[in-house]
Order: structure tokens, then C-alpha cells, then sequence
């Protein structure tokens, strides 16, 4: 599609259900790395970064199924190759994600550096980082994050010096099987990275501090297996919002969670 043509003048107006939220779905499915059992997600969203996550864990060795209505079982039992290929990579940086759950469940881990970058160019390095503070020997070549941890990873103090939200997911599925207790600092406090917690702490993790940007996690030996739902897309819902709102419309959005768009609400009801 080279360009959306659109004509305007007229009110929106319909009911509508939200999408999951692919930032909290991406986190969530690699954290059923840390499972020698079976997750099963709901309200995932389907789209291309999906799949590629789903093909990931498949060539990982984990069993895959989902239905017309995405909603998705995974089980983990069965993993037998702990190397995140470049050709999956590549087309997407939310891929490291599955760094901190390998090394935490398997002791070791290869993960292409996403889309083949540097290092510095963007935070890949803040990943290494903390995987290194929990223990984990790390080597990069060859386009390649190459981790190993005998024994295990221990917990550790990690004090992030940028917040991130895909280090801190990281750090989080990582300490969660760590032996002791890691303090995060400087946290992501955004709500996907909450969700990701709640669905953890669904497993049986043990994690304190949600919504601050202070986590404290006590590693536990073993997950459960457990059912999660995916939070609604919160850009998705405040991009109808809007529209509506500008064309003077009535919409109802199905699945939504109000309280995750306080702030964009009440905006729009200042300016109606």
C-alpha cells in the first residue's frame, strides 16, 4: 500500500473490541521459556512480530497451538535447542527478550543480535549487562550474544542507568528463577511491563514493586503452569478515542481498561 487516501466530514460512529496489546503479548510469550510445562495466552494480537516470536519458540523446540481466535498454548517441555537464529532475528529487536529466560531456565543461551546491529547502537548493551550482574559470562561475536551461566544465575542489585522497557522485562524473567533475591532500580513502570509481572506472579514467581520503578524478585526453583489474558492495545483504544472524539461520534470499545488511559481521557474531555 503506497498511501491511505481518506475522506473526511463525516461522524464515527460503531462498537469495536480491542486488540491485545503486542508489547505486553511479545514479553509474555517468552517468558513461557522459563515454564517446563505449558502457558496458555488469550487475547493475543495477530500480527507479524507475533508469528515471528511463535517461530522462534517453535524452532526452539516448543509445541505450538492456537486457535481462529489467537488464542495460544505453548509447551516448553520439549526445548532442546537454545539458539535464537539470525534469519528469525533480524526483523525484530524484541527477540533478546528470550536472553533472560534461557539463561535463567538452561544456563546458556545464543541470541543474534536483532536485526544485526551494534551493540551501541541502540541498548542491546543494558541487556548484557545485567545478565552479566546475575552471574552470566557473556560473549558477543560473530553477530551473536553468546551467555553461559554454570550453576545458575544469582540474584543480584541491578541499577539501570537509562530505563528500559525490554531490559527491565529481561532482568525480570531473568531473576525470576535466579537463586536469591534481585533488586531492580530505575524500573520500567509502564503497563506492559506490569502485565508481564502479573502473568509471572501467575506462575508462582514471587515479584514486589509492581507500577514502581523498584522491583523486588525472589527467585523461586520451578514455574507452574498457568492461563493468562493479554492487556488491551492502550495506543490502539486512544487512537479510536480520538477519532471519534474529533468527528464528534459515539463509540463502544469491548475490552478495554479505562484506567490504563486516564490521562488520554481526560484530555479529550477538556477539549470536547
Amino acid at each position: 500500500m503506497d498511501k491511505l487516501l481518506i475522506e473526511g466530514g463525516s461522524e464515527l460512529n460503531g462498537v469495536v473490541t480491542a486488540s491485545g496489546a503486542k508489547n505486553a503479548a511479545l514479553p509474555i510469550l517468552a517468558s513461557s521459556i522459563l515454564l517446563q510445562d505449558k502457558l496458555v495466552i488469550s487475547n493475543v494480537p495477530h500480527l507479524n512480530d507475533i508469528t515471528t516470536m511463535l517461530e522462534i519458540l517453535s524452532s526452539m523446540g516448543s509445541y505450538v497451538t492456537f486457535n481462529e481466535n489467537m488464542n495460544i498454548e505453548i509447551d516448553t517441555s520439549s526445548i532442546n535447542n537454545l539458539k535464537a537464529r539470525y534469519e528469525l532475528v533480524k526483523t525484530m529487536r524484541a527477540s533478546i527478550l528470550v536472553l533472560g529466560p534461557l539463561l535463567a531456565r538452561f544456563h546458556e543461551a545464543e541470541v543474534a543480535l536483532p536485526g544485526g546491529c551494534a551493540i551501541g547502537s541502540r541498548p542491546v548493551n543494558l541487556h548484557i549487562d545485567c545478565m552479566r550482574k546475575l552471574g552470566a559470562k557473556i560473549d558477543t561475536s560473530n553477530g551473536y550474544i553468546k551467555a553461559s551461566a554454570k550453576g545458575g544465575l544469582v540474584g543480584a542489585k541491578i541499577d539501570f542507568s537509562t530505563v528500559t522497557v525490554t531490559g527491565t522485562e529481561n532482568a525480570v524473567m531473568a531473576a525470576t528463577l535466579a537463586k536469591g533475591q534481585t533488586v531492580i532500580s530505575n524500573a520500567a513502570k509502564e503497563p506492559e511491563v506490569t502485565d508481564l509481572i502479573n502473568c509471572l506472579n501467575s506462575m508462582g514467581a514471587k515479584i514486589t514493586g509492581v507500577g514502581t520503578d523498584t522491583l523486588i524478585i525472589n527467585g523461586v526453583e520451578r514455574l507452574s503452569p498457568t492461563n493468562f489474558s493479554v492487556m488491551p492495545d492502550r495506543i490502539e483504544i486512544a487512537t479510536y478515542l480520538t477519532a471519534v472524539t474529533m468527528t464528534r461520534g459515539e463509540i463502544t470499545i469491548k475490552g478495554s481498561q479505562p484506567k490504563l488511559l486516564e490521562i488520554v481521557i481526560k484530555k479529550l474531555r477538556n477539549i470536547n
